[in-house]
């Protein structure tokens, strides 16, 4: 690997050919461009919406700069950055989940939405990490054990408790409770695929194995920047019915 000198410090020169490191380095930046944005418009919405938007900077801020991180160990070591994704992963994961809380309390979301929700992202996670990093042999019990977790979330976003409270707001509330319900089950969805290419388990004859970094890189910034983007879309409608 290639180095030159910036400054005081040593900058890793990124191989045009390397589409991985790219989507890291792309990745980073567009999740920090999205924290500022978020940051900067803090103060045009009143104190029930603000904390919703600060929460979508917080979540593509913490993803920014996990991805410098990320995109230096790739050009370090030319291996996936397991570790890291997953730290920034089991931060902003659950961050996502409180979004859902955040925009229901309107309705009388409680607590234990909440804590549901946080607790459950992350098992899913720490479950995630167990099978792909710490007990490969056991991937696959390991992974089980994560989707199912997973798909208490779907449930409980689409049918249970949330899914009741979002009708019940209705109007904004419910159109930005279903993208961001679509969010969760299309987008997420690469992640789960993402587990089996990179562990082996009985899906490994079905699918195969090979790194998905990439495809990685661009769902992460798409989950997260679009899931902020519609948090402060309707922190902006809200915003526009007070004034």
């Amino acid at each position: 690997m290639k180095t030159i000198l910036l400054f005081s410090g040593v900058v890793s020169k990124l191989d045009p050919t390397d589409y991985t490191g790219f989507t890291f380095f792309v990745g980073s930046m567009a999740m920090m461009a999205a924290s500022a944005f978020f940051f900067l418009s803090l103060n045009q919405f009143d104190k029930k919406w603000r904390t919703s938007v600060l929460v979508s900077g917080l979540i593509t801020f913490i993803a920014a700069v996990h991805y410098f991180y990320m995109r230096d160990y790739w050009e370090t070591n030319m291996e996936s950055p397991t570790f890291f994704r997953y730290v920034d992963w089991i931060l902003t994961v659950p961050l996502m989940c409180v979004e859902f809380y955040l925009i229901l309390k309107v309705a009388g979301a409680k607590t234990s939405l909440l804590w549901r929700l946080i607790v459950l992202s992350v098992v899913m996670l720490v479950t995630g990490y167990f099978g792909e990093a710490v007990f490969p042999n056991q991937a696959a019990l390991w992974g089980a054990i994560s989707g199912v977790a997973y798909f208490v979330i779907v449930y409980d976003i689409w049918l249970g408790t949330a899914k009741k409270l979002a009708v019940e707001a209705g109007g904004d509330v419910l159109k930005a409770h279903k993208i961001l319900c679509w969010f969760v089950l299309v987008g997420w969805a690469i992640y789960p695929l993402g587990y089996m290419l990179g562990t082996n388990g009985w899906y490994t004859n079905i699918i195969g194995s090979g790194s998905v970094d990439v495809a990685y890189n661009i769902a992460d910034a798409i989950n997260k920047i679009g899931f902020g983007l519609v948090v402060y879309t309707l922190a902006v409608k809200k915003n526009e019915i007070l004034n």
